[in-house]
């Protein structure tokens, strides 16, 4: 598989009037292929083997909160990256998650590509998954290559999504809280 990926990049550099054996781009289409694997690993990988089984029970039934978990993702429109932090809260209701498992479950979901709305998505109903929690709020914040580098060039933007989940989406006074705990406010 990295072999024909790193042909393909080697027909890239052809088609931008590059000389693929240059020293410089000589390793690059492999090099390329590799990092492109890397950067989309998440296909590989499951829920079930992400989680292996750290989920636990507990009488605890008041929000927790873990902030800023980093996130480098690729923008399935342009296949540039898109870096920012991610914002996880739930209500357990008897069971509740071995804290390195939602940053895992944010690097598995963030390992694909995809636009940034979904991929809040998928945290948000991957964590109610697991956890069969009362609610679940995700807020994913971010700054996009493909609005930066390229296009309108807009070097300070970032964009923000959110995902409410059962109480954080019935219960306006479950939502201020997490919002008011994630802003530090």
């Amino acid at each position: 598989m990295t072999e024909e990926i790193a042909n393909h990049y080697r027909q890239i550099l052809l088609a931008l009037g590059e000389d693929p054996e240059r020293e410089g781009l000589r390793d690059t289409p492999k090099r390329a292929a590799k990092a492109m694997q890397f950067l989309n690993r998440g296909y590989v990988q499951s829920l079930e083997e992400i989680v292996n089984g750290a989920v636990f029970e507990s009488e605890t039934d008041e929000m927790v909160l873990v902030k800023d978990i980093e996130l480098y993702s690729m923008c399935e429109h342009h296949l540039l990256p898109f870096i920012g932090k991610c914002h996880i809260a739930y209500l357990p209701s008897g069971r509740v998650l071995g804290l390195s498992k939602f940053a895992r479950i944010v690097d598995m979901f963030a390992r694909r590509m995809q636009i940034q709305e979904n991929l809040t998505r998928q945290i948000a109903e991957a964590v109610q998954q697991v956890t069969d929690a009362r609610g679940v709020a995700v807020v994913v914040e971010a700054k996009h290559l493909c609005m930066m580098m390229r296009g309108v060039e807009k070097q300070n933007s970032s964009m923000t999504s959110s995902v409410m989940l059962g109480a954080f989406r019935d219960n306006p006074s479950t939502r201020q809280e997490f919002l008011t705990l994630v802003n530090g406010r």
